[in-house]
């Protein structure tokens, strides 16, 4: 099935072979695992069915090394919800489109979830938060250029990452830092002058992913959560070279408080 299909006819043939792969026909809350947070769907709960991206309609292989090219049908603890995880991501920088990176999303959505939750490694403008650090986006600031949405599509962007979730969160962990999330295109990573731009204009974090998929989940009428992990303090606020195998290394280590923080935020979600 072509790629060129209309995104929203492509996102519900991918929600059809998902229905089709794990005989539901709805899923509750969808999950996008970014670098460090691999192990969270093995927390959740088990997993009841395991889809490999390519038999999807409009899914490619992972790119990125750390990252899992599969969607799995997870029991949310004991309970008849299911939490559809995705194991990697479309990054921008990919250049496959905006349409590309922002379909897993749409069809989370058209799989019937009202909830996504949206992980990420990043950069840290913050010294207190060294890496390991869990933070919650409480705001973001596009740097992409581009937006998801296409033709004269108004969509209201006020709460973006919603309060509701945001408070559900911190009875789980009420010393949660929040902050807001700038996203460059990269994949190269960012410089000094603009680690400093960004912390001008209100960001706390730096990295390469979330903020179209958070639109996209917008549109299409989710509630987002989204949690930060500080692999690294950025460019210019620490004076050591950057690298992914950091990144990687940094999610691993903090793989399971992790992942056992956002398995119990996933369990009291809506």
């Amino acid at each position: 099935m072509a790629d060129t299909q209309e995104p929203f006819e492509l996102a519900q043939a991918a929600a059809d072979v998902i229905a089709d792969r794990t005989g539901i026909a709805a899923h509750d809350v969808a999950l996008v695992l970014g670098s460090g947070w691999g192990k969270t769907a093995d927390l959740i709960g088990p997993t009841l069915a395991t889809i490999d991206n390519t038999d999807l309609p409009g899914f490619k292989p992972a790119a990125v090394a750390g990252h899992i090219g599969t969607v799995r049908s997870v029991q949310i603890g004991e309970t008849d919800r299911r939490a559809l995880v995705f194991g990697t991501r479309t990054h921008f920088y990919e250049d496959r489109g905006v349409r590309a990176v922002v379909h897993p999303v749409r069809t989370a959505a058209a799989a019937g979830c009202r909830t996504i939750v949206l992980t990420n490694g990043c950069g840290g403008l913050n010294k207190d938060w060294g890496p390991g650090t869990p933070v919650l986006i409480r705001d973001h600031i596009n740097l992409t250029a581009a937006s998801p949405i296409e033709g004269a599509n108004f969509v209201d962007l006020t709460d973006l990452y919603a309060q509701e979730l945001r408070d559900i969160a911190h009875t789980v962990d009420p010393q949660l830092p929040e902050g807001v999330y700038a996203q460059f295109r990269g994949p190269h990573y960012e410089t000094p002058a603009e680690v400093k731009m960004a912390g001008i204009m209100g960001a706390d974090l730096v990295g390469m992913s979330t903020t179209l998929e958070a639109i996209a989940a917008r549109q299409a009428g989710m509630k987002v959560l989204g949690i930060s992990l500080v692999t690294n303090l950025a460019a210019g606020v620490s004076d050591q070279p950057l690298s992914h195998q950091e990144v990687i290394e940094a999610g691993q280590a903090a793989a399971a408080r992790c992942g056992d923080l956002l398995a119990n935020v996933i369990r009291k979600l809506p």
